[in-house]
């Protein structure tokens, strides 16, 4: 399916979060990773599609920092799915030239888990047409805390001064501080909150939701999402 937006009215930059894979699962009886496991797919195709448009920066919030609470059974589910995903991924990320970009407190999920990262990072790190962002570990108040910190540090050290930190400098010691923050943010499963997920990135963000679990969620929809984000005048607090 083509979109028939032109390109300076599609979002550069869409961030996901990817709600509803276990309730899609339970309803079908299901085992909850198995709707994981479908989520996942969908991650590819919507990625596929969405680099294929021209939209060239993707983020999924794929894990946060309190999903930690969950059953342990599944949080171990949950890391080896991500394992098997990023291993699945990989060549054709590469093959497509887009670069993997992976946000969060890393050193704390598995080792196995770190070194699958560490390698298709490196591997994809010329990408030029695209760029995929996987939230893992994440949570927006860790972030904006973790900047903080490194802020506090340079100050400490003389590297700047306090009169130098503002909201430009401050940008600089996100996570995301490379990419463009995100122009529209999409939720699926019916729930209407932001979840902790890009607190600092997501102020001036478009937003999208759909009754939609996750692993439902199609071309069409995201189609839909782009054609109402192009009819929207965009303000950043202005007239």
């Amino acid at each position: 399916m083509e979109i028939n937006i032109s390109k300076d009215k599609l979002p550069k930059h869409i961030a996901f979060i990817m709600d509803g894979n276990g309730r899609w699962a339970q309803q079908r009886m299901l085992p909850r990773i198995m709707g994981h496991r479908e989520g996942a797919l969908v991650v590819e195709r919507i990625s596929e599609i969405a680099f294929k448009w021209g939209i060239y920066y993707l983020t999924f919030f794929a894990f946060s920092t309190e999903n930690w609470k969950r059953p342990r059974d599944e949080v171990e589910a949950l890391m080896n799915l991500l394992d098997e995903s990023i291993d699945k991924f990989k060549d054709k990320l590469i093959l497509n030239r887009i670069k993997l970009k992976v946000i969060g407190e890393i050193s704390d999920i598995p080792d196995y888990l770190q070194r699958r990262i560490n390698y298709v990072i490196e591997e994809t790190k010329n990408g030029d047409k695209g760029v995929l962002t996987v939230a893992l570990n994440y949570g927006g108040r860790w972030d904006i805390v973790s900047a903080c910190k490194k802020i506090a540090l340079e100050v400490k050290n003389g590297k700047i001064n306090l009169d130098d930190i503002n909201t430009e400098n401050f940008q600089k010691y996100i996570s995301t501080y490379d990419i463009p923050d995100p122009d529209l943010l999409i939720r699926t499963s019916g729930e209407y909150r932001i979840s902790n997920f890009l607190l600092w990135q997501l102020a001036y963000t478009e937003l999208w939701f759909t009754d939609k679990y996750w692993p439902d969620f199609n071309e069409e929809d995201l189609k839909q999402a782009c054609l109402d984000y192009a009819r929207r005048k965009r303000r950043f607090g202005g007239l």
